[in-house]
């Protein structure tokens, strides 16, 4: 079965926007952390929680006329955008480990993507 481009663009889309929730439940779990009012902590984890239904969705979308061997590991780039996401928002260094840890995630779903042809 060979995976259709619209597949991988919403697999791809929807793990970007699955690491975009990962975002705000971390900013709102900082707040919450910080002891701030419930209405300053609750809007980005309900945000969060949306964007991961938005993701869900889109998943869905992707997986259905497509290879889950190919397009599941795709889901495994958020992690890549996560570290973008934790350097942009919240100063997170990069460091050796995590830029190797993550070209490995991207080679091996660069491979998979291989053994479907």
């Amino acid at each position: 079965m060979t995976t259709p481009h619209n597949s991988i663009l919403l697999v791809l889309l929807a793990s970007l926007i699955g690491s975009l929730a990962m975002v705000l439940l971390k900013l709102g779990a900082d707040r919450h952390r910080d002891k701030r009012a419930p209405s300053q902590w609750l809007m980005p984890i309900g945000g969060g929680i949306a964007l991961f239904l938005a993701s869900s969705v889109l998943y869905v979308l992707g997986i259905r006329n497509g290879s889950l061997t190919v397009l599941y590991p795709m889901v495994s780039l958020g992690y890549v955008w996560a570290l973008f996401w934790a350097r942009w928002f919240f100063n997170e260094p990069f460091n050796r480990s995590k830029i190797v840890g993550l070209s490995l995630v991207v080679l091996g779903v660069f491979f998979v993507g291989m053994g479907n042809s």
